[in-house]
């Protein structure tokens, strides 16, 4: 009789080192999964975030504000555009192809 009730005593304590490492395991793996979920949130605050930066940038106002400014460009016009003769002076349609 002692000996089952040490071979029961063995597994009791077995299971119950088993459960408490399950437990921990468990609790583990749920921080994880929260922080990872946390991490998730904040990326996707920061893709709006550059999402909306993008579109602030590329508007087209900015655009030919900066084209004006730092490389010095204008609005095309008639007055200013500069024609360049064919030096082979073949005629090309209006597909740019020769007939």
């Amino acid at each position: 009789m002692t000996r089952l009730s040490l071979v029961l005593l063995v597994a009791v304590m077995a299971s119950a080192l088993y459960l408490v490492h399950t437990q921990y395991e468990s609790r583990r793996l749920f921080t994880q999964l929260d922080r990872a979920n946390s991490e998730a949130r904040r990326l996707e605050t920061e893709h709006q975030r550059l999402q909306v930066e993008k579109r602030a940038q590329a508007t087209p106002l900015r655009v030919e504000k900066i084209a004006r400014a730092q490389l010095q460009m204008r609005t095309a016009t008639p007055a200013i555009t500069q024609y360049v003769a064919d030096p082979a002076g073949a005629a090309t349609t209006a597909s740019g192809v020769q007939p």
